[in-house]
Parts: structure tokens; sequence; C-alpha cells
């Protein structure tokens, strides 16, 4: 049933024909923006970063064009190579793509295709991925995930309205996703066939393999839940917290003589570097051959809060070191009790060191990160998703730390500055020790552990990521699954309560 076939190189191709009617728009839906960027920015950096992706054709909806070119040049897209119109339907759109791939082909060379809806931006890497891989050995893969709810099979009878003809078994059945994946030769053969047909109609490409190339076996890679596609007003809202609230996995540890290779001669600036996860990571930094500076209260003299002082170690360390390459602000105070009974001085330490001293250290760090394309490194904690009762200062300062990684990260990118955080779950330090006293062993991530998470993403080409850090890591698609059902969970609660 499958075979080993090679091509010359993997092209992703972007179908964003759509109108935005349904979202009740005057502008295409891909353009709608979403988490502060246009949804198709969304999707073109996905398959940007992917690594299993040589270029990038988006074909766009009549007269946007230009629109959707500047966006490119904006973002830094490498990959693009090219933006044309689409046509009248989805259909004429992947003609006029095929055409374009075969342009310039040896005779025998073959193509990898991916068509993916431009609307579907929160498309993971680990799926790209999946589809490439199969497409080692199949000509054409679908992308499904299984269908949660019960479907209906109805018939209208006049006025009556709608009754049930059949109920197919759940078991069975999924719900198709995107991208599409094909051998180009497959699928530009499948249309020629097609083209014939005097009645040809069909609403995706794995469609039209499975109706005129019967004998091609059509491969399944699993989805996600992530993987919605933008269709009604109600997929905006969901999409934009999802983009607030979905985090990251953590990127892939790296070997010991990397870490070295990567770090020699960088140096890192470390706020809150006095104990816990700050010290571990300017430890570990430092031992790998950075030049560190570990700065905190209790150490150094340094108040976080004062800008001052975050202005004067930075100077130091450059004038020192004669470059900044990575900054990082673990300092933060927990303070726990009702709001109405904390006091004036409580409020302002928390609002000062849990938010205005991240605010203090971006603005002080911009110049010298943008010298050496550099990052900003943050740190949450899990109650930024949802303010919890005796949280509230803390909660809502740690949200807006998120809120201001996401806008810096799109604020820096053209200068090539990256802005991540980190959401670490329970974790062993002394702050958490002085809040709520010692703790069961084993019921709590060490800092370590926190701090080493903390490298790979210092080292990694993250940018804009809330990067979560667990005691045991799911499997990939587990994770995401979760990550999504309480993601979705909080923002439907919200919905709820604002409707």
């Amino acid at each position: 049933m499958s075979q080993r076939i090679t091509a010359s190189r993997t092209t992703a191709v972007i179908l964003a024909g759509g109108t935005g009617q349904r979202v009740g728009l005057q502008i295409p839906k891909q353009l709608i923006k979403i988490a502060g960027k246009a949804v198709i920015e969304h999707t073109l950096s996905t398959f940007e970063q992917a690594d299993s992706v040589d270029d990038v054709l988006v074909l766009m909806a009549p007269g946007y064009v230009p629109d959707v070119e500047r966006i490119v040049e904006r973002a830094g897209l490498r990959k693009v190579r090219r933006v044309v119109e689409g046509g009248a339907t989805r259909n004429e759109t992947t003609r006029r793509a095929i055409g374009l791939l075969g342009e310039g082909l040896a005779e025998g060379e073959d193509v990898n295709v991916l068509f993916h809806d431009a609307v579907r931006p929160l498309l993971s890497r680990r799926v790209i991925d999946d589809c490439v891989h199969a497409l080692e050995r199949y000509q054409a893969v679908d992308v499904a995930i299984p269908s949660a709810d019960t479907i209906i099979v109805t018939r209208t009878h006049g006025e009556d309205g709608e009754f049930i003809t059949e109920i197919p078994d759940r078991s069975r059945l999924r719900r198709g996703q995107t991208p599409q994946a094909f051998k180009l030769s497959t699928i530009r053969h499948a249309y020629e066939i097609a083209a014939e047909d005097p009645h040809f109609q069909a609403t995706d490409d794995c469609s039209v393999v499975l109706k005129y190339l019967p004998d091609v076996p059509v491969h399944v890679v699993a989805g996600d839940e992530y993987n919605m596609k933008v269709t009604q007003p109600v997929d905006v809202f969901i999409a934009d917290k999802l983009f607030q609230l979905a985090s990251t996995a953590a990127p892939e540890p790296r070997g010991e003589e990397t870490y070295r290779e990567l770090l020699t001669g960088k140096t890192v600036v470390v706020f809150g570097g006095s104990y816990g996860i700050g010290k571990d990571v300017a430890d570990l930094a430092e031992g790998y051959g950075a030049s560190v500076y570990a700065l905190g209260r209790s150490t150094t003299g340094t108040h976080v809060e004062n800008g001052e002082d975050v202005e004067q170690a930075l100077s130091k360390a450059y004038a020192e070191s004669g470059r900044i390459d990575y900054v990082i602000n673990t300092a933060g105070v927990l303070r726990i009790g009702r709001l109405d009974e904390t006091d004036d001085e409580t409020v302002l330490e928390a609002l000062r060191v849990n938010y205005l001293a991240p605010v203090q250290i971006a603005r002080a760090a911009y110049k010298y990160l943008a010298a050496t394309k550099g990052q900003l490194l943050l740190y949450t904690s899990s109650s930024y998703t949802r303010g919890r009762a005796e949280y509230s200062l803390y909660s809502s300062t740690k949200a807006a730390v998120v809120n201001l990684t996401q806008a810096l990260a799109d604020e820096w990118a053209t200068e090539g500055v990256r802005v991540n955080c980190i959401n670490p779950e329970r974790t062993a330090t002394p702050m958490r020790t002085k809040a709520f006293g010692e703790e069961p062993a084993g019921t709590l991530l060490s800092s370590r552990a926190v701090a080493r998470t903390s490298l790979d993403v210092l080292l990694s080409d993250l940018t804009g990521h809330v990067i979560d850090v667990r005691q045991q890591d799911p499997t990939a698609a587990a994770g995401q699954a979760s990550g999504f059902e309480q993601a979705l969970a909080s923002v439907l609660d919200r919905h709820d309560g604002v409707a």
C-alpha cells in the first residue's frame, strides 16, 4: 500500500482566498487581527519556523496581494517566495498553485506540497512534521481528529423541519483539518482527470484524490484540537484568547558541548540572581562559559523596581564585557491575602516588583539586546490564566507580564530581539517557602530544572511564547489537548460571563 518516494523540496501552499463574509467583516478573514497580528501572519510564522518546510507560496483573495506582501516584508518571513491571487473557488485556487509549483521542475522531479487553510493559525509544527514524514511513504496525506460529538444525518420534510435518518458509528468518524499533503505529481494527476468530469465538484483536495485516483491510499495523520478554523465570529474571539492563554512546550534539551559552544563568550544579566531560579540560571550559564552578572537586593544591593539601579547594572555589565546577549528577570514577591485587608505599602510593593520592574528592565535592556539580537526572558505563574482568591495582586501582575511579553515580542521583532516568558508549575524556591512553609518532598519542581529549561529557551529561536515547565512532560499530543481544554474552558467561562 505504500512506497518510499523522494522529492526535491517541500512547499507549503497557504490557501487564503476567503472573503470574511461569515465573520461579518469587509476585509478577508485572514487579515483580521488576532493577538496583535493578522491571522495569516500567525499561520505563515508557523511554517517559517518549521524545519521540514523549504518554502511557502501564498494564494490570496483578489485585490489583497499587496497587504500580504507588506506583512511578509515587515515580519521578515524569508520562506515566502511568492504571493499571488487565488481563484474564485477552492479547487480553482488549488489548480493555480499546482501550475505554479510545476514551473521549472526537471523531468522526473517531484515536490512535496502541503495545502493549508490560512485561517487555521494555531497549527502546530508537530502536525507539519508528521505530514512531511508521511510523504516519505505515501502520495497523499490528510490530517484529522476524532469526533467528540455524535454526528447525525437528517432529511428535511417540507415545513415540518429536519428529522434524523441515520446516526453513523462515531468511532469511525473523524473531523478533517489541514494541511492536506501530496506529492505534486499525484495531486496534479488527480486534477487532470477531474478536469474531464463535467460534474466535478469538491470541497477539499483529498476528496479529489479519493474519487479520481482510487488506487492511491490517503494516509491520515493525527491532528490536534488547537488547529481550529476561524470562520464564525465566535472563532475570532476564541482564537484570540487561545493565543493569549495557550502555552508552548519547552524546547528539547541540548548536549553539554552544545551549551558550552553557544554560551561561551556571551553575556548574561540575571535580575533576581541572589537565590532560587535566578541563582541556578546564573550558575548554569557561568558553568558553560558565559560572563554572568547575577544581581539581587541581598547580594549586590540592586532593587529591580528602581530604574536607576537597573540602568547602572546593565551599564556596568556592558562596560566590562562589551556586550549583553541575554537579560533575565526572576525577581518577584508573593503576598497572600484578601485585597481589602492589604495595606498600601504591600500593594505598591507587589506592583513595583512584579510589574513595574519588568517594564523598567525591558526599557533599559532594549538597546543592548538590539545590538546582539538577544533575548529578554521573564517569568509568570500558572495563576495568570485566571485570578485566584487571595492571589489578586500576584495573579494580575503575572498576567500583565504575559501581555508585556507578547507585546514586546511584536514590537521588537524587526530588530531581532526575542522576548519569552517561563511559566513554571509550583517550584521549590525561598519565596514559595516563605509564603507556604515547608511542603511535602516530591510535590514541587526543583529550581534547577526550571533554570535548565530557561537556558534551552534562551538558546532557541522562540519569541512571544509562554513556555510551560512541568514535573512530568506528557506526550506532545496529549499535552496540547490538555492545554487546549483548559484554555478553551477558561475562554468559554469568561465569554458566558460577559454575555
